[in-house]
């Protein structure tokens, strides 16, 4: 089968800094592709390269197995839908109009009555666009990524700045896109967010992929043991003869055990209060922290 999309050896620089450093990597149709890293990472820079907005300074993107230039670049249009980090909607026009608007930028388009019941827009339709809610702003941007009837849509951090609620109704959006067996890549620095939605992940750091794979295979490489975590108002025993490490902040105390019977016998030997214990297993976050560090990036 032919890859939707790939990424073969993308580097790009800016006035001599590496942004990206030779990613590669191939996508199936209808997989949801998470591209995930902290600040400076390179990960928007790739995406942007993907989308045919910045050239690479070496490399190459092909879609639908043939190289995207600028003699491929209308068949690329055509069938891509972004939603950028950040996008300028027209001001003093309505929801609807927006929606008309964007469909005449295109030789086909969705019926756009079933992309307002989709995307749940119907309630705002005659809204001005300067006073929508922030998820109701992010609907509409989803929805003029669709509007094209794209096989492949483009999430960049989709739902930054969004209460749990808007986020989870977003992600519920999202899934309905990937029943249609659309490709559909994302980044975002919601790991929650990438383990509920992606097939697959990537994680970036310093302008290259040092890891990628399912949320569960990638987890299950990476650990092979679960957390513990006691409240610090709750510990007031000796820690320093433990068998393992316990990492503290200053509202609870974690620590990974493999044995979990044996951890919990040598804490009550200790006269650890284990009323508030919380057993958990290793999540994403974990991971990110893991092979990115926990030093604050710009």
């Amino acid at each position: 089968m032919t890859c939707i999309i790939e990424a073969q050896n993308l580097v790009k620089h800016f006035n001599g800094v590496i942004a990206v450093n030779g990613v590669s990597f191939a996508l199936q149709p209808g997989v949801c592709f998470g591209l995930l890293g902290p600040n400076g990472a390179g990960k928007t820079t790739t995406i942007e390269m993907l989308e045919g907005l910045i050239t690479p300074t070496a490399g190459n993107v092909y879609f639908n197995g043939k190289k995207y230039d600028k003699k491929y670049s209308n068949n690329f249009k055509e069938n891509a839908g972004i939603m950028f980090q950040s996008t300028a909607l027209q001001e003093f026009v309505t929801v609807k109009e927006t929606l008309n608007l964007f469909t005449d930028l295109y030789s086909k388009s969705v019926n756009i009555d079933a992309l307002i019941e989709q995307c749940a827009l119907s309630e705002f339709l005659n809204r001005e666009t300067t006073k929508l809610s922030g998820g109701q702003r992010q609907r509409l941007l989803l929805a003029i990524a669709l509007i094209n009837d794209p096989t492949v849509i483009f999430l960049d951090e989709p739902t930054t700045g969004l209460d749990p609620q808007s986020r989870r109704n977003f992600w519920n959006l999202v899934r309905d896109i990937q029943a249609q067996k659309k490709t559909v890549i994302l980044t975002t620095h919601y790991m929650e967010e990438a383990y509920e939605l992606c097939d697959e992940i990537a994680i970036m750091d310093h302008g290259k992929i040092i890891t990628r794979g399912t949320p569960e295979k990638l987890l299950a490489q990476h650990f092979n043991s679960v957390v513990l975590q006691l409240p610090a108002e709750d510990i007031d025993g000796d820690l320093s003869q433990l068998p393992f490490t316990p990492v503290r902040n200053a509202k609870h105390l974690e620590f990974e055990c493999t044995d979990v019977n044996t951890a919990l016998r040598i804490l009550l030997q200790k006269n650890i209060n284990l009323r508030n214990l919380r057993i958990r297993s290793h999540t994403l976050d974990d991971l990110f922290l893991k092979l990115t560090g926990h030093q604050l990036r710009a």
